[in-house]
Parts: C-alpha cells; structure tokens; sequence
C-alpha cells in the first residue's frame, strides 16, 4: 500500500510540474499572439520601414526586448519596459525610505501592498510612454486617420497602455502559476522568437558575400565560446567555511564539531542588473529617436543627435551602458542580500566563520568578500554585454546576436532548468516520505 502511495505521489507531483509547463506554454503563445495585434490607425508599413532603416539603432534594441511587437506596432509595443522601470524605482524607495522598508518587513500582506504601488507606477510610466510613441507616429506621418482627432489619441494610447498592463499580469501570472520568473521568461520568449529571422539575416549575408564566410565560422565559435563562459561564471561560487559550536552542558562539550559552506556566488544579481541598464538607457534614447525624426525643430535636432550618439557601436554606449551594469550589479546584490542579516542567523543558529567573531565581524568579512565578487561579477556582465557588441558594429553582424541577447537567453534558461530539477527533486523527496511512511511513525 505504501509503495501505491508513494507511486500516486509521484504521479501527481509530475502532474503539478505538466501543468506549470503547459500554463508557461499557453502564457508565451498568448503573449506572441499579442505581439500581432496591431493599434488602430496606424500604417503597419511605414512602421516597418522606420525600423527597418535603423535595424542597427536603439530603436533596434528595444525592438529586441519586445519581441518584434515594436516593428509590427501591435498593442504591446512599448513590451514590460514600464513594470521594470516601476520595480527599479520602488525597490530603490524600499531601500531607502523607512516606511516602505517597514511595510516590507510586515511579511505577505507588505509584500502585496508593494506590488499594488509598483503597478499603479506602472501604469503611469506606461500611459507617458504611449503617449510619446503615438505622437512620434503621427509627426512622422505614421498614422494613416488624416489628421488625428482625439479620439485617435485615446484609442491608441488606450491600447498601447492596456498591452503593457497586460504583459504585466501575464508575467506575474507566469511566476505564480508557471515556471521561472515571468518577466525573465516574456524577454526570453521575445528574444528566441527573433533568433532565426537574425540567424538567417546572417547566412544570406554570406551567400551574398557582405558577410565573409569565416566571419560567420568565427560568430558561430564566438557565441558556443561565451556560452561557455556565462555558464561557467553563473555556475561558479566562493564558498565560506562555517563551523557549528559543540553542545556545552556545564562545563563540558559534547558531540564532534560540524563544519559546513556558506555559498557566494560570483554573480549574484544575475541577468536583472542587464536588464534594469537596457531599460534605462532604451527608453529615453528610443523616444530621442521618434521625435528626432519627426521634428524640423532645434529640440528634434538635438534629440536625434543625443540619439545616435549613445546608439549600440557608439564609444558614448559603451560607456554608459557599462557603467550602469556595474552600478546595477553592486545595488541589486545590496538589495537582495543582507550581509548583517546572514551573520545573525549564523549567530542564532550556533554558527561562526573560523577567525571572526559572531556578529557584526561576520558581517563585515561576508560583506566584503560579497564586493570582491560583485566587482567580478559585475566585470563579466558588462563584458559579455559589450564585447560582442563593439565586435558586430566592426563585423557588420545582426544586433539580436548581441552579448544582451545572448546572456539573457543562457541565464533565463540556466535559471528555468534549475527550477525545474527543483519540483523534480521535490516530488521524488516527497515519493521518499510516503514510502517510509515517516507520517505514520511520527504519530506513534
């Protein structure tokens, strides 16, 4: 009976893990049904121009964090870019504003009062966003209405505003109910859609010869040897010794001293710190290109300028662009790990690092191995962000094969396969249990 128990168990824990799939499948099929749907009054045609003239541009770039959704002017065009920008700020305000770190502290009921705030600035950086790519459509006569009424104004900023409330949801859908973070899995899901249509720009320029043959050998190289290289790095750690104290009873000691690991890994932020850097220099550099190319005016000529000169390939890009990774990395990892916290959960639970102290000398020597490997870290990141990229402005190479494109699609997929070994371990432990029937015997 036990081991039906345990093989029923078993069936139901990889019937809990199908269904977390298929609901991940069903959300990415929704999602780039989405990218289809185009917003009302605008050329489709004249869109796709536009971008296919400034393929290599920002612009290109935020076509890639949407999925294409941009080229095709669809409903989700301005993509998760608002909910990330809102997540930035108000993990930042958490931090450094008492009332919020405090509601923060209040456990799930703070948790969800943060969010509600997050999607209230969400929506408020998504109705500016809509409003300023409508009005870059329409001076760049993009809006095939005549002249634009009101209405088209509310239709169009309606709907590009509900695409993004929507692909909101749908990500913290996919968290709670899927596998993997959803806002991670919605710019996979964008940035593998891309993939082919870059990958077979590439081997036409071949055949065609703008594009030399061992050029495309050495890309091809090129991205198995970082892949190589992210896994290697994401999968690295430096590893604490922490000892347990010995039981004291009077004045002896009793038991054998235990040691064990604290793991630290070398990036600790993971892909988010490339993220929240693309987000912010995306935004107001993409709307710098609308309205660059839809004004004759002194404000459209310099914004076209500020455009292109932090556009990718540009010396100003890789400056800010790496600057703000490495920023990102330091306050994300500050953000989600608390060296002093973690110092006095060892303190509680009987443990010390051999050499220091408990307590606030703990925290100081994690607190500073924690920053010589988020300087790592942080290296890497902006490396295999930048890297590839100053190599394709020199080599011609299509943008979505980036080192942007390339490490978030390996880290998302590292971070799903992980989860889901998780469930799979979990189940199995689960099937161990009920076999034993440990239940049973702790009621005896």
């Amino acid at each position: 009976m036990s081991n039906l128990a345990g093989l029923a168990g078993g069936q139901k824990g990889l019937g809990e893990l199908w269904a977390r799939l298929k609901f991940l499948l069903i959300a990415i099929i929704v999602y780039r049904i989405g990218t289809h749907i185009p917003v009302p009054g605008i050329d489709p045609a004249a869109v796709a121009d536009l971008f296919r003239n400034n393929e290599n541009t920002i612009l290109g770039m935020a076509n890639m964090f949407t999925g294409g959704a941009m080229e095709r002017m669809s409903i989700m065009a301005i993509g998760i870019m608002p909910y990330i920008s809102a997540s930035i700020i108000m993990q930042l305000m958490t931090a450094m504003t008492p009332s919020l770190e405090q509601l923060k502290k209040e456990g799930e009921a703070g948790r969800k009062k943060i969010n509600q705030y997050t999607r209230y600035l969400t929506l408020v950086f998504a109705l500016v966003q809509s409003y300023v790519m409508v009005a870059g459509m329409v001076g760049q006569k993009m809006a095939y209405v005549g002249i634009p009424t009101f209405s088209f104004y509310i239709v169009a900023v309606t709907s590009l505003t509900t695409g993004a409330m929507f692909l909101m949801w749908l990500g913290e859908q996919v968290t709670e109910r899927g596998i993997g973070n959803g806002i991670s899995m919605i710019i996979f899901a964008g940035i593998v859609a891309a993939l082919p249509s870059a990958i077979g720009q590439s081997i036409e320029s071949a055949r065609t010869g703008q594009l030399h043959f061992l050029v495309l050998v050495a890309l091809l190289i090129g991205v198995l040897a970082a892949t190589w290289f992210i896994v290697m790095m994401e999968r690295a750690q430096r590893r604490i010794t922490i000892n347990y104290a010995k039981k004291q009873q009077g004045r002896f000691a009793f038991g054998q001293q235990q040691s064990s690991h604290l793991p630290l890994k070398i990036n600790m932020a993971g892909v988010i710190p490339v993220i929240f850097a693309s987000s912010l220099i995306m935004v107001p550099t993409s709307m710098g290109q609308w309205f660059g190319q839809s004004s004759d005016s002194r404000f459209g000529e310099i914004a076209a300028a500020i455009a292109a000169q932090v556009g990718p390939g540009q010396p100003l890009n890789f400056i800010i662009f790496g600057s703000m990774i490495m920023l990102f990395c330091f306050v994300y990892t500050s953000l989600i790990y608390n060296s002093k916290e973690v110092a006095d959960n060892l303190k509680k639970g009987g443990a010390y690092i051999p050499g220091y102290r408990p307590g606030e000398h703990t925290a100081k020597y994690i607190d500073d191995v924690l920053t010589r490997l988020t300087m790592v870290g942080a290296v890497y990141i902006a490396a295999v962000a930048l890297l590839p990229q100053f190599l394709g402005s020199k080599a011609g190479i299509p943008f979505y094969l980036g080192g942007t494109s390339l490490l978030i699609a390996v880290v998302v997929s590292m971070d799903f396969m992980s989860q889901v070994q998780t469930h799979l371990m979990s189940h199995q432990y689960d099937s161990v249990l009920k076999k034993a029937n440990l239940k049973a015997y702790g009621k005896s």
